[in-house]
Order: structure tokens, then C-alpha cells, then sequence
């Protein structure tokens, strides 16, 4: 293989807390182990259309702090073609970029695969989603700061609920995955968790109206995982309104809050240590793999097992959840 030189760093899919800590550690590992750093703007968009920047440790001082991505994102169906990732690969050779590190969700890893397989370039993806639906490693860049947005948002919801002895949904992010709002559930000392990975098994809200909502409990908080197979908050508030109309239901759907805010120290942690990996496996001639955070270690997850296995939930999460909602 031959020696790489300069790295090309990129943010793909939906913005995550701590997706700047982690484009600071590449940066500055990179440019610590004596390689060039690329920065590209609006992900694989802006690398079909060349918005690209030479960084040096002065581009990436003053942002762990911060949410969101200063590389911006976007979503590009340009790069889901064959002609689009060509495009792409031409500007990566115009620029002189070796090898790509892409941080970013399922989605964002699936396209550098392809680039990989398709022009045989190194591509390491370091897991930037809220979601931490991603196979392979115990959590994901973004993930620990929208529990604890979701957490202060139900601490708050929960003394209206109180106060009006009502039913609250709230509807939390994870899309097919029910992460966010089973453990957010835990944490907020909700009363149950409806989510996507159990809809098949039982009707989750018959079971909870007949376990979770005890005659000594004035009021309940549920968190929803928005998901077409759930249906989400609003699906459950109509159908209590029809079947149950002897409670008082409201609805509080948390949406692109619990992308933003500034990521806590876990999240700041796991992208530093990601991004410094992401260098070190470059260094030691990894190539398409994602790196993940199994037992606190560093881990290389191969990009087809990070995308096609699907994340089981731990059961034993949801029977805490059960047993204390009492």
C-alpha cells in the first residue's frame, strides 16, 4: 500500500454532540504523526464539489466545546451514484487526499465503503449519531449528550405531569432504534418505554396500561422512539384518547433538541479517543473499518459488520425498567 501522506476528514448524515471534539483529535493526531489534514465541507457533497481546506492545529482550537460540526453536513444522493462517488474520487486525487475519515452514522459509513471498495482508498469511519444504533461498539459519538437532553427535558415535563396528573408521551429521537428512549426512560424515572425493537412481540401500550399505570400513580411519563413501526407519540396519545378516555393525555415531541447543545465529558472522551485511533489505524494499515468502544477499549469494527448487523437491545434494560416503574 502506498504511504499516506494527507488525510481527508469529512461529517456526514445528521450532527451529533461531539462531532467537533472528534474532527479536532484527527486533526491533530494526524498533524502530530507528520500528515497533511484535509478538512471537506458539507460531507460527501462538498467532496463532488471541491470544498475542501488544508487544517492546521489552529483550525480546530476552541471547538470541543461545541455541538453541531464546523465541517457542516449535508445529505448527498449525488454519492449514492457510481458517477457521483467518481466525481468525489477525482477531487480526493486533485487534492491529494490518501485516505478519508468519515464521521457519521450507518448511512455516512455505507457510502465510504463503497468509495473504499470501488477505488481502493483507506477509509476509517469513526460512529457520530445520537441514535448509538451502530453494531460493534458499546456507544456512539453524540449519543451520551442527547440522553442527557432528553433527561432534562422529562425532569421538566415531569412537573406539569404532576401538576395536572396527566399521561405524557414523549416522543424521543433513535429512528428503528429504541436506545435513546429505553435507557432515557431509565434515567428519567419514566414509567415505560415504547420501542420500535418490541412492536412485533406485544402491543406495548395495552401492556403498559395494564401493568405500568398503577391507581397510586396521579401521573405517568412514557417515552415514544419515533419510528414508522411504532407510529410514535401521536399514534399512542389518539389511540388512549379512543380506548382510554378516562385519562388526560399529552403529547411533547423533543425533535432536534437532542441533536444540538454542548456534548458532555463522555462524549468529548470517546471522540478524542476515536479520533486519535482513527490516525493510529491508518498508521498501522487498517482500511474500512469503523473504530468502536467495546469495554473501554478501542476496537476496529469492519464496515460491513458495523452496517448490516442490526444493535440488539439488552433485555435486561427493559426488565429495570419494569421492575422500578412500579
Amino acid at each position: 500500500m502506498a504511504s499516506i501522506k494527507c488525510v481527508g476528514i469529512l461529517t456526514s448524515g445528521g450532527d451529533a454532540p461531539g462531532m467537533n471534539a472528534a474532527i479536532r483529535a484527527v486533526t491533530r493526531a494526524a498533524i502530530y504523526n507528520g500528515l497533511k489534514v484535509k478538512g471537506i465541507y458539507r460531507g460527501y457533497k462538498g467532496l463532488i464539489t471541491g470544498e475542501i481546506q488544508e487544517f492546521k492545529t489552529q483550525n480546530v482550537s476552541n471547538i470541543i466545546q461545541l455541538g453541531g460540526t464546523i465541517l457542516k453536513t449535508a445529505r448527498c444522493m449525488e454519492f449514492k451514484t457510481p458517477e457521483g462517488r467518481q466525481v468525489a474520487h477525482e477531487a480526493m486525487v486533485r487534492e491529494g487526499i490518501d485516505a478519508l475519515i468519515v464521521i457519521g452514522g450507518d448511512g455516512s459509513l455505507t457510502g465510504a465503503r463503497l468509495l473504499a471498495e470501488e477505488y481502493d482508498v483507506p477509509c476509517i469511519g469513526l460512529p457520530g449519531t445520537i441514535d448509538n444504533d451502530l453494531y460493534g461498539t458499546d456507544t456512539t459519538i453524540g449519543y451520551d449528550t442527547a440522553l442527557n437532553t432528553i433527561l432534562d427535558a422529562v425532569d421538566k415535563i415531569r412537573d406539569t405531569a404532576t401538576s395536572h396528573e396527566r399521561l405524557f408521551f414523549v416522543e424521543v429521537m433513535g429512528r428503528d432504534a429504541g436506545f435513546l428512549a429505553l435507557n432515557g426512560a431509565i434515567a428519567a424515572g419514566a414509567e415505560a418505554a415504547i420501542i420500535p425493537e418490541f412492536n412485533t412481540e406485544v402491543d406495548q401500550l395495552e401492556e403498559f396500561i395494564k401493568n405500568g399505570f398503577r391507581k397510586s400513580k396521579s401521573s405517568s411519563i412514557v417515552l415514544v422512539a419515533e419510528s414508522e413501526i411504532t407510529g410514535g407519540a401521536m399514534h399512542y396519545a389518539e389511540r388512549v384518547k379512543n380506548e382510554y378516555p378516562q385519562y388526560d393525555v399529552r403529547v411533547t415531541i423533543l425533535g432536534h433538541l437532542q441533536r444540538g447543545g454542548r456534548p458532555t465529558a463522555h462524549d468529548r472522551i470517546i471522540a478524542s479517543r476515536m479520533g486519535v485511533a482513527s490516525i493510529q489505524a491508518l498508521m498501522e494499515g487498517q482500511r474500512n473499518v469503523m473504530i468502536g468502544i467495546e469495554n473501554d477499549k478501542i476496537v476496529y469494527v469492519p464496515f460491513a459488520k458495523a452496517i448490516k448487523n442490526d444493535k440488539p437491545i439488552d433485555r435486561e434494560l427493559v426488565n429495570v425498567l419494569n421492575e422500578l416503574s412500579i
